[in-house]
This record gives structure tokens, C-alpha cells and sequence, in this order.
């Protein structure tokens, strides 16, 4: 009995030993600040260091995206995950996994009877705000300016006033993914005016929803002034809007200006309403491919006046499609001046025009081409100056003069490049390669593993995550997933991943095991012209393949890799054109075949040609990467 005490003994003290051993360095080293072993990071390094045959150094930044989440909290947020109740505890778990969440709205500010003047504010919920108010004007001026993911709330906003303005000035100025909802806003008011100047300015994706707005109204006046100009890539819904209302005035000027891929639908617009005005002037003028629609707007209406001038002018590519447009409608007059001249050619489809209606006045005055009629009014339509196709020696000039004076709005100088620019010696512009994108981290496997990723399960991500139908987050997630199973492109391999452990595996099913992750050292240069030092071909300047990584928007991080044939992968440093010092370190890719290239790519507007001519080289953004084979 004694000696199998002893051996009992003799086990159980190395063992308490080398547990107390183990935890004390742990202990140790986190105090020392040393990685911790069992965080995520420390998983990553392993990882790497298992898959990846090479001692080559890991960059920097794709290791500071693991998940800061600690063993526990891993672990605790696992079993929400799997038991699908992370959405009880979603503020918590948004900002101790560092991800992308919309705030919920505060209270609502309910009480007011006073002129009032709102600047620097943001999350906010003004629902039933200013409700049955007589006379006086609210003014939001630099409200959530430069503000990362302002979300505002103006449901029932004005409803039932009398002769009440609100001003939105410089409202939501260069914020990133700006969520704004006007949800039956100015409701069945009479008189007043709202006047939205410089809205959403310089925003990055702004999803802006109008719905029910100026329903039923009595001679209200909206103006739209300076709305999304210089916006990158997002939506604006008018739902509704000014519906069964009577001698409502609104004006879109200057709308979308300069803008970057934005939409905009207009359902049920001006549906019934009696004597409407609306003037879209310079609407989405100089924009690059902005979408436009509109179903059934003025359907029903009467003695409305409605003008398009200059709209969708000078703009690239771009479509428009109007359905049931003036639909049963009486009386009604529409004016299209100079519409739809972009540089190149864009679509507008014209379904249900005018059809059945009694009265009206449609005129159609210097437009632009490629356009499909179909069951349109056959009285009442008047073309004048329609524009032909044209390949003529004055067409070619003229879209030579629009690409000298436009296509630095549309595609930003130095963005696409010859490979011919990658000398010892040029000096070109570099675009600016700052990571727009809001910060985000990696989730770990073993959270991301029971989270649904696909469209058949958008629903489940939208609960897990607050995302109300139609809200900036529902089209995060929806579009993302919709890119991710998007078929691959000619001769693509591609793969969304949500961990660098996804990423590592991808980049050597495709590489082997012997990669290296590049990605350009710095934002130095940005938006200035830059002169190219010494230059390095990866693999000799041979034509390789590699995998390049791009950020996708989604709640946590997930990147969007791909493999395409036929590049080259160059290394340069990027010296100051002045001084001849060195301010940054970049990695270019040479895409050597375009054949399968859209025709109205940015990289074609730019150099000039067509796809499968040229070859299209570009930097490696911030926070992007290109995995290749290690030299």
C-alpha cells in the first residue's frame, strides 16, 4: 500500500511541477508582454509556422487582424454561436471581437415645440420628432460630421406640421458607411420646406431611405442640393415619397454630382399626388456608372410637371430604367433636356411610358443613345435632337475632349498604369491607396465555423447581427455573400476567407507551400506624384501566378482572394521626386491578359484602350496583399 503511494507520488509531483512551470512562464510572459500562447494570434504564428515552408518574415499587419478575443471569451461566444443566441449579446461581442456593428438607437427625442439647432451630434433616433408643430425650423448643420458609421433614425419626423422648415446642411460630411432612415417623414403636413444641402457629402457607401416621405402633404417644398456628391459606392431609396400628395415642389440639383457607382430607386414616387413639381437638374452629372430607377413614379398622378435637365450628363456608362413611368396619369407633363449624355455609352429603358395616359406632354430634347422603348404612350411624345450612334471623326474628338477633361474624376490619376511605368527613374501619380475600409478584426475559426456564410442564410446573419430590411447592414451582408458565390471570372480561382488560417490554406492549394505575402510597406506618396527607385520582378520578372487578398465590407473581417493566370509581380521603391529620398516600398501586379475584362473598366477608361490589348498594372493597397512564390 505504502510503495503504491510512493509511485502515486512520484507521479503526481512532476506533473504538478510542470502545470505550475507552464502556467508561470505564461503568466510571465503576458506580464512581460509577450504573445500569449493560447490567443489567437499565438494560434496564427503556429499555424503559419506549420503550413508555410519558409522562415521568410510574417507581415505585420495581417497578424495585428487576429481576433483580440481571449481563450474564455472565445469560448463563451463559441457555444452563443452554436447555440445561435449571439445576437443577445451582440454590443458585447462587437467590441471585444473589434467588429464592424451599428449601433441601436438611443431614446427618442420626442419633446419639442421650440426652433431648434442640432451640430456634432449622431446616433440618434428622432422619431415622432416635431410632430404637429406650427411654423418654425429645425437645423442640422455638420451633424455627424466625419463621423465612422453614423446611423440616424427620423421616423414620423414633422409629421402633421404646419409650415415647418428643416434644413440638413453638411449633414453626415465624409462619414463612412453612413445609415440614415427617413421613415414617413413630414407626413401629412401643409406648407414648410426641407431643404437637404450638401448631404452625405464625400461619404463612403452611403445607404440613405426616404419611405413614405412627404406623404400626403399640402404644398410642401423639398430641395435636394449638393446630395451625395463625391459619394462612393451606395444606395438612395424613395419609397413612396410625396405619394397622394397636392402641389408638392421638389428639386434635385446637383445630385450624386461626381459620384462612384451609386443607386438610386424611386418607387411609387409622386404615385397619385395632385399638381406635383419635380426638377432633377445636373442629377448624377459626371457620376461613374450611377444606377438609376424608377417604378411607377407618378402613376396616377395629375397636372404634374416633371423636368430632367442635364441628367446623367458627361457621366460614365450608367443606367436608367424607367417603368410605368406617368402611368394613368392626366394632364402630366415631362421634359427631358440633354439626358443621358454620358462619355460612354450607357442603357435607359423606358416600360409602360405614359401608357393610358390622358393629357400629357412628353418631350424628349438632345438625348443620348442606346435606349429600349417599350408599350410607351403613342400621342403626346415629341423627340427632338434624339443622338445617333456615332463613330465619326467628330464623335472620336469629342469623347477625346471628355477623357481629357472627365476621366480624373471618374478614375483617380495613377490607380492603373502601364507596366512600361515600373522604370528606374519615372515619375507618376499615385493614387490614394489608404485603406478605406472601417477597422475590423478576424474572428477565430472555431466562432466563424458556426456562423452561417451564404445567401440562403442571409437571415440568420441578419438576426445575429441587428440588421433591419433595407438597412445599411442587411446590403453589407447581402452583397458580400453575393460577390463570394459569384462564379468565378475566365481562368479565376477564387475564395472568401474569414481567418489567415482560410487565407493560408487557399494561397498554398493554389502556390504550394513555399509563398510569401507582399503587400506595399506604407501609404507615403498617396495623392502625390512619386518617382520609381529600384525595381525588383518576383520570380525573376517572370509571368507568374500569384493570389492577391482584397477586404471585403462585412461585420468582421473577410477578405476576397483570387487567383488569375498571366501576371507579373514587381517590388519598388518609392522615392520623394525631390529630394530623390526614399518615403515607401511598394508591390505593383501586372495583369498581362484582359481579354475577359469588362469593356467599361476604370483601367480602360484611364489608359485608353480596350480589353485584351494592354496589360493593366496596379500598388497593392493598404491593408490588400499578393501571395506568391518565394524567390
Amino acid at each position: 500500500m505504502r510503495n503504491l503511494q510512493r509511485k502515486q507520488t512520484s507521479l503526481v509531483t512532476p506533473l504538478f511541477i510542470f502545470f505550475s512551470s507552464f502556467l508561470l512562464n505564461v503568466g510571465l510572459a503576458v506580464a512581460g508582454g509577450e504573445e500569449n500562447p493560447f490567443s489567437p494570434k499565438a494560434h496564427l504564428i503556429r499555424y503559419w509556422n506549420k503550413e508555410i515552408r519558409n522562415d521568410i518574415e510574417k507581415p505585420s499587419f495581417l497578424l495585428s487582424k487576429a481576433s483580440p478575443l481571449t481563450a474564455v471569451q472565445t469560448a463563451v461566444f463559441a457555444k452563443l454561436a452554436a447555440q445561435n443566441s449571439l445576437s443577445t449579446r451582440l454590443p458585447e461581442f462587437c467590441s471585444a471581437a473589434h467588429l464592424l456593428c451599428f449601433p441601436d438607437l438611443g431614446p427618442s427625442l420626442e419633446s419639442h415645440d421650440k426652433d431648434s439647432s442640432f451640430s456634432g451630434y449622431v446616433d440618434r433616433n428622432f422619431t415622432n420628432y416635431g410632430t404637429d408643430r406650427i411654423g418654425g425650423a429645425d437645423v442640422f448643420k455638420n451633424y455627424s460630421p466625419e463621423v465612422n458609421i453614423p446611423v440616424n433614425s427620423f421616423r414620423s419626423y414633422s409629421r402633421h406640421s404646419t409650415g415647418h422648415d428643416d434644413k440638413f446642411h453638411n449633414y453626415a460630411f465624409e462619414g463612412n458607411v453612413v445609415d440614415q432612415s427617413f421613415n414617413t417623414y413630414a407626413t401629412k403636413t401643409t406648407g414648410g420646406a426641407g431643404d437637404f444641402s450638401k448631404y452625405a457629402e464625400s461619404v463612403n457607401v452611403p445607404n440613405l431611405r426616404f419611405t413614405s416621405y412627404s406623404f400626403q402633404t399640402n404644398g410642401r417644398e423639398q430641395n435636394f442640393k449638393g446630395y451625395s456628391v463625391n459619394a462612393n459606392s451606395g444606395d438612395q431609396s424613395f419609397s413612396n415619397y410625396g405619394k397622394d400628395g397636392n402641389g408638392a415642389e421638389n428639386d434635385f440639383s446637383s445630385y450624386g454630382n461626381s459620384s462612384n457607382v451609386i443607386g438610386s430607386e424611386f418607387s411609387s414616387y409622386q404615385r397619385t399626388s395632385n399638381g406635383g413639381q419635380d426638377t432633377f437638374t445636373a442629377y448624377a452629372f459626371d457620376g461613374n456608372n450611377p444606377q438609376n430607377n424608377f417604378r411607377n413614379y407618378g402613376d396616377g398622378a395629375n397636372a404634374a410637371v416633371e423636368k430632367f435637365t442635364s441628367y446623367r450628363d458627361q457621366s460614365n456608362v450608367g443606367d436608367d430604367s424607367f417603368q410605368s413611368y406617368a402611368k394613368n396619369s392626366n394632364g402630366e407633363e415631362i421634359k427631358f433636356s440633354n439626358y443621358g449624355k454620358s462619355f460612354n455609352e450607357g442603357t435607359d429603358k423606358f416600360t409602360g411610358y405614359g401608357k393610358d395616359a390622358t393629357g400629357h406632354s412628353i418631350g424628349f430634347k438632345i438625348y443620348g443613345v442606346n435606349n429600349t422603348f417599350k408599350e410607351y404612350a403613342e400621342d403626346g411624345v415629341t423627340f427632338s435632337r434624339y443622338t445617333n450612334v456615332s463613330s465619326g471623326p467628330e464623335e472620336s474628338a469629342n469623347k477625346l475632349a471628355f477623357s481629357g477633361s472627365l476621366v480624373k474624376r471618374w478614375v483617380e490619376p495613377g490607380k492603373f498604369f502601364r507596366e512600361s511605368k515600373l522604370k528606374k527613374g519615372v515619375v507618376m501619380p499615385m493614387p490614394d491607396i489608404k485603406d478605406k475600409m472601417p477597422e475590423r478584426s478576424f474572428l477565430p475559426r472555431v466562432i466563424t465555423s458556426k456562423l452561417p456564410f451564404s445567401t440562403s442564410k442571409a437571415s440568420d446573419l441578419k438576426k445575429i447581427f441587428h440588421a433591419a430590411d433595407n438597412s445599411t447592414m442587411e446590403k453589407i451582408i447581402v452583397d458580400t455573400l453575393a460577390e463570394c458565390e459569384r462564379a468565378p471570372s475566365r481562368g479565376e480561382t477564387k475564395r472568401c476567407v474569414s481567418s489567415v488560417e482560410d487565407m493560408i490554406d487557399f494561397a498554398t492549394s493554389v502556390l504550394g507551400r513555399n509563398v510569401v505575402a507582399r503587400t506595399t510597406e506604407s501609404v507615403s506618396g498617396s495623392k502625390k506624384n512619386i518617382m520609381i527607385g529600384s525595381v525588383k520582378g518576383i520570380n525573376g520578372g517572370k509571368v507568374t501566378q500569384s493570389v492577391s487578398c482584397h477586404q471585403s465590407l462585412f461585420p468582421y473581417l473577410v477578405y476576397y482572394c483570387h487567383s488569375v493566370p498571366k501576371v507579373r509581380v514587381y517590388t519598388a521603391d518609392i522615392l520623394d521626386p525631390n529630394s530623390k529620398a526614399k518615403i515607401n516600398h511598394g508591390v505593383a501586379i501586372c495583369h498581362l491578359d484582359t481579354s475577359a475584362w469588362s469593356p467599361t473598366h476604370g483601367a480602360f477608361l484611364a489608359l485608353g484602350s480596350k480589353p485584351g490589348r494592354i496589360e493593366v498594372c496596379h500598388w497593392i493597397f493598404e491593408n490588400d496583399l499578393t501571395w506568391s512564390v518565394s524567390d
